[in-house]
């Protein structure tokens, strides 16, 4: 006899494995899933909730900085844009998601 075919026989009187198998493969699927989900999607929920946040509460007088580097003064805010002064007679205005941060409270006084 062939011994590939002695092999398989035996394997078939054996049986198949468990069906125990197929419920492992799901709890870890699940356990992948709620890691993914604790330690990338929750954190990068929160930290666009208070961008939102930030973006939304902007006020006259508020130091920013945009997505660009550049630093100012907020002047004036509208829904969409805010005008900033970026020197004693330089404004510029600026679509707010580009704004990105207050930076007042870590700066020196």
């Amino acid at each position: 006899m062939n011994p590939l075919f002695i092999i398989l026989q035996q394997a078939t009187q054996q049986g198949a494995p468990a069906g125990g198998g197929s419920w492992s493969m799901w709890i870890m699927l699940i356990a992948i899933f709620a890691v993914m989900w604790l330690f990338m999607i929750r954190p990068q929920r929160k930290q666009q909730k208070e961008l939102q946040e930030f973006r939304s509460g902007l006020k006259k007088g508020d130091k920013v900085v945009t997505v660009g580097g550049i630093y100012g003064e907020i002047v004036e805010v509208d829904d969409r844009t805010a005008i900033i002064r970026v020197d004693h007679d330089v404004k510029i205005k600026v679509d707010k998601q580009g704004l990105v941060k207050d930076y007042s409270s870590t700066q020196q006084q």
